[in-house]
């Protein structure tokens, strides 16, 4: 019987993994990827908005070569500290089934099953992205996970969305030969949008070198084309490859498996006590980004890091 696992080896799982080691508690981590699945999908050239100080976990300084660290820095710090601390992380095994007895709760995986006392679930929200749900979207030439832009040199490149992902994918691939066309249901390129970026995407829109269509969305997905509805009505277009940069959502579905509650507003926010982070399931935690459902940019590494502290404890307490 273990005392606690763990369920997401990004950051805050490996966090909560180090809390947990420290007190003693038989623990065990799991996840369906690799280590840090999130950041190893990130895009290839991607840096942090966060300084590396502030992603630190474990006492383990993060010494990166810019003021804020890249995706590769950031895999080889994240490694690092599981190697350093000899966590016990078990990766590209999926977590199948959860089950809540009176007194320990079962794990069911592709590969072994588990009884604990405990369960925290980090499993944050990057492996489910949202759907567009339009006919042509199972195709080949649809993305929801960005790379890199050398695939899309002189290809005919549709991109959806208007945040920060969407506007930094268009003025990457369109540098790099791209022929970009941004799709965006809201009437303009969102505010929220870095500062620094909003008025080069803005410019590229005004003088034509980006299309855009706003107002507007996907209705269907060809193997060559893509049909939108506009307000200006439908329109044809001819096109590569579509990359969906539409955002991302917590693991609802394994939260509802096991009862876990949510508030009646717009961002499903699951019910957890906040000075534990214990859901309203007696043994099962939350921790990291998925505390804030569907608002994603609520809870960050380095304002969730704490939370490995304040489970960690309140499971030793409870003992």
């Amino acid at each position: 019987m273990l005392d606690v696992i763990i369920i997401g080896a990004g950051p805050i799982g490996i966090a909560c993994g180090i809390e947990a080691k420290k007190k003693g508690l038989k623990y065990t981590i799991i996840d369906k990827g690799c280590l840090v699945n999130s950041i190893y999908n990130y895009p290839l050239n991607m840096t942090f908005f966060s300084t590396s100080e502030k992603l630190e976990i474990g006492d383990v300084p993060f010494i990166s070569h810019g003021n804020k660290p890249n995706r590769f820095e950031a895999l080889e710090y994240y490694r690092r500290v599981t190697a350093h601390h000899e966590l016990d992380v078990k990766l590209y095994e999926k977590v199948e089934s959860i089950e809540k007895k009176d007194n320990y709760i079962l794990i069911n995986s592709d590969k072994d099953t588990y009884q604990s006392k405990n369960l925290i679930l980090a499993t944050g929200f990057y492996d489910f992205p949202y759907m567009m749900n339009v006919p042509g979207e199972e195709l080949d030439k649809v993305k929801h996970y960005y790379d890199e832009p050398h695939p899309y040199f002189r290809q005919k490149l549709i991109v959806v969305g208007a945040a920060n992902s969407a506007v930094d994918v268009a003025l990457e691939t369109f540098r790099k030969g791209a022929e970009v066309t941004m799709v965006v249901r809201e009437p303009s390129i969102l505010e929220s949008v870095k500062y620094w970026v909003k008025p080069d995407i803005e410019n590229r829109i005004k003088e034509g070198a980006i299309k855009a269509y706003f107002n507007s969305h996907i209705t269907k997905i060809g193997h060559d084309h893509v049909e939108l509805n506009t307000p200006k009505g439908s329109v044809n277009l001819k096109n590569d490859f579509v990359l969906a940069m539409t955002g991302y959502e917590p693991n609802f579905s394994l939260m509802e498996s096991i009862s876990i509650d949510f508030h009646n507003d717009e961002f499903r926010t699951p019910v957890y006590n906040e000075s534990s982070n214990e859901s309203n399931v007696e043994g099962i935690y939350l921790a990291g980004v998925v505390c804030g459902g569907l608002k994603t940019n609520k809870w960050f590494i380095e304002n969730s890091r704490v939370h490995a502290e304040i489970i960690v404890q309140d499971i030793c307490k409870k003992s």
